[in-house]
């Protein structure tokens, strides 16, 4: 008998993966929807009766309410390394089991931030919107040579650690700031770990590339705008909450900066992490007053969360969705998180 599987966030480049495998084990319902209360309110009795399995991504949000009302469910996988999007403790206490994606798209993250950090120190956006201005003859296109700037890079995570590299090969000076000091970044590629006020304080370009675990909620606020240098250029493709968007906002209109880019964002401006989500920057133009000013910026890049979007990566979430659904189903817990 075939496990019954509501498949969520379903996208064009997910559909080879499938023809291409047999999933005879598994009845499969997709929907190109998110899953949150609004959706769920369209379910089938069938669908809520009878689903053992949920695949989410991040764009979708399960409550406690979504948890209890499935009659069956024995695990939910997301199609991600995160999972704030989902109620833990209500999975805890409903004996649902809760599956991710470690480690996926680490090379395609770092090279997009790359490709961003290229685009906004020669301009690129901005030469390419000049291209239907009647401005065109009198637009400042002149950037700098990478070579000659200093690159601050906040987390070396694996990714951070790909932007180092990346940097060193273009004869970039690199700053780092992490917890742990990657010692094959400093020997290779002469990283100079340091503090993150002075990290702030001496690059010309800020790239954030640090896990979000909520004691680090706005990391980079106010204060930390405030001592980055003038005409510097911030990059975030790790997570929304890092950032307090509103104070981006305040200093990116006030001059601040010379670019921006943003692959991310928090789309709800509120004192309590729980209660933020992280979402595409694209999506959250309608829902956040923030976002949609800085949208409206010349110097401002802003991509809908597709960092890690390259089909090498989604094809590797996938086969590790399904093998870690294989290792619960014959009763093992090596992809859990509960």
């Amino acid at each position: 008998m075939s496990c019954k599987m509501l498949f969520f966030d379903y996208r064009e480049s997910e559909k080879d993966f499938f023809n291409k495998h047999d999933f005879s084990n598994y009845n499969i319902k997709f929907f190109k929807e998110s899953l949150n209360e609004e959706t769920f309110n369209k379910l089938s009795e069938e669908d809520i009766e009878n689903t053992v399995i949920i695949s989410i991504f991040v764009t979708s949000v399960i409550n406690e309410k979504i948890i209890n009302k499935f009659k069956n469910l024995r695990v939910i996988t997301t199609r991600s390394t995160g999972y704030d999007h989902i109620d833990i403790n209500s999975c805890i206490n409903k004996n649902v089991a809760l599956i991710n994606v470690d480690s996926y798209g680490d090379s395609a993250v770092a090279q997009f931030t790359f490709m961003l950090l290229l685009m906004l120190v020669r301009k690129i956006n901005i030469i390419i919107n000049a291209q239907t201005s009647t401005d065109y003859e009198g637009a400042d296109f002149t950037g700098r040579n990478i070579n000659a700037m200093t690159l601050g890079v906040i987390g070396t995570g694996v990714i951070g650690s790909g932007v180092c590299r990346a940097a060193s090969c273009f004869g970039m000076k690199v700053l780092a700031c992490d917890i742990r000091h990657n010692q094959d970044l400093i020997s290779s590629c002469n990283v100079e770990y340091t503090d993150l006020d002075t990290l702030l304080k001496n690059s010309d370009i800020v790239s954030l590339h640090a896990p979000y675990t909520k004691e680090n909620y706005q990391m980079i606020g106010y204060e930390q705008f405030k001592i980055m240098k003038n005409d510097s250029y911030f990059i975030n493709v790790a997570r929304g909450e890092l950032i307090n968007t509103n104070a981006l906002l305040e200093f990116a209109k006030a001059g601040k900066f010379k670019g921006i880019a943003l692959d991310v964002v928090a789309c709800k401006n509120t004192e309590c992490p729980n209660d933020e989500y992280d979402k595409s920057s694209v999506n959250c133009i309608e829902t956040s007053p923030a976002v949609r000013e800085l949208a409206k910026l010349p110097n401002v890049i802003l991509t809908p969360h597709i960092a890690y979007d390259t089909q090498e990566a989604v094809d590797f979430i996938l086969e590790t969705t399904f093998k870690g659904l294989g290792d619960f189903l014959t009763g093992g817990k090596g992809y859990r998180v509960v």
